[in-house]
Parts: C-alpha cells; sequence; structure tokens
C-alpha cells in the first residue's frame, strides 16, 4: 500500500479521535462543574447521588460503560437504535466518564481555598456567584491545571477504546491495517500521532499554567 494512501486512512481515523476528544472536553468540563457543586451540596440526598455517580463511573472500566450505554437500550427496552446511535453512545459514555474525574478535581480544588477568603469577600459585600467567579474560581483553575492536565491526556490515548463500538478511530485504522499489511508500521506510526498530539496539549497546558 503506498505511504500516502495508508496515511489517508489513519487521517481519518486521526480526525475522529479529535471529534471524541473536542466533544468530550465540551460536555465533561461543564458537566464536571455540576457534578461537583452536587457532591459538595448540604442536602444529603443531592449529595450521596453524586457520590455515587462519582464511585461507579470511576470503579467500572470506561469499556465496559460504552458497551453499556451502546446495547443497554436494546437489552433493556429492545429499542433498535439507529446507524448514528454507536457514536452518539461512545461521546455519552466519554463525557460521562470524564465528568466523574473531573467534578473530583473540581471538588479539591474549591475545597482547598482558605475559608477566611469567603468571610472576607462576604465582609467587603460581595454575593456568593461574585465571590466565586473573582476570588475562587481563578485560584481554583490555578491550583487545578496539572491534575486537569493528566486527565486531557489521558482522553487522549482513551478515544482509542471507541473501538468497542465499532468507529473506526485512528487505534482501528491503525489495527485494520496492519492486519491487512501484516506489519507492525501501523501501530508505530499511530503511537507517533498519539505522542505527537500529546506533546503539543502538554505544550499548551504549560504556556497556560505560567501565564497563571
Amino acid at each position: 500500500m503506498e505511504f500516502s494512501v495508508m496515511m489517508g486512512i489513519l487521517g481519518q481515523g486521526l480526525l475522529l479521535s479529535l471529534q471524541i476528544f473536542v466533544i468530550t472536553l465540551v460536555g465533561a468540563l461543564p458537566l464536571g462543574v455540576v457534578v461537583a457543586l452536587c457532591r459538595m451540596s448540604k442536602v444529603k440526598v443531592v449529595s450521596a447521588i453524586a457520590r455515587l455517580y462519582i464511585s461507579i463511573l470511576r470503579g467500572t472500566p470506561l469499556m465496559l460503560q460504552l458497551m453499556a450505554i451502546s446495547f443497554g437500550p436494546y437489552a433493556l427496552f429492545g429499542w433498535q437504535m439507529g446507524s448514528g446511535w454507536n457514536f452518539y453512545a461512545c461521546a455519552i459514555g466519554f463525557i460521562l466518564n470524564y465528568a466523574a474525574y473531573f467534578g473530583e478535581i473540581y471538588r479539591s480544588g474549591i475545597q482547598s481555598i482558605p475559608r477566611g477568603q469567603y468571610e472576607a469577600a462576604n465582609v467587603l459585600g460581595y454575593t456568593h456567584a461574585q465571590t466565586f467567579m473573582k476570588i475562587v474560581l481563578p485560584q481554583v483553575i490555578k491550583r487545578i491545571l496539572p491534575a486537569m492536565g493528566n486527565e486531557i491526556i489521558t482522553l487522549v490515548k482513551d478515544t482509542s477504546l471507541a473501538f468497542v463500538l465499532g468507529i473506526m478511530e485512528m487505534f482501528s485504522a491503525a489495527k485494520a491495517l496492519a492486519a491487512r499489511e501484516v506489519s507492525m508500521l501501523h501501530y508505530a506510526i499511530a503511537a507517533l500521532i498519539y505522542w505527537v498530539f500529546c506533546l503539543l496539549i502538554e505544550a499548551v497546558l504549560n504556556r497556560i499554567e505560567k501565564r497563571l
């Protein structure tokens, strides 16, 4: 197989991997805030539900979660989902899983802020929303950035798990090419692409961290 054709197939797989990566971040980053706030809620039922959610999503394999979401509607209710359902199931699974991790990171960052800062803001006349947005959130972002960076880099590699739903992301493309050509070269190229992708994200995160 010509090199250009091989790279074209891997490039198409990379685009799908990038779609999963971006969709997960867009969905999981804000959902993680909701999870963190529910986890810290003074309403015991809300807090208990959030703890259970985090425990299940962090305590079971992501691959199993993807399969449950994809095949669950038919297994439980007999619903025949459309041909594009697997991609939606993949997106939902990744978002729910990473929101649990992001939620705990957010919570640790928020709870690391000294209580005295809240009291000082209250004395100065700040509302709860103003205190959170102007005083707490900037400090939280700076404190949680290294942990968030680790999870984001892990997400790059976890996109390969989409293969379990038959999604032809980059790992699946490399696997198909390797089986066809009986060569490990395709795996090596895919690994190099993953590595370069992670290096780029790491560089961006380091730049943001320095600016903060």
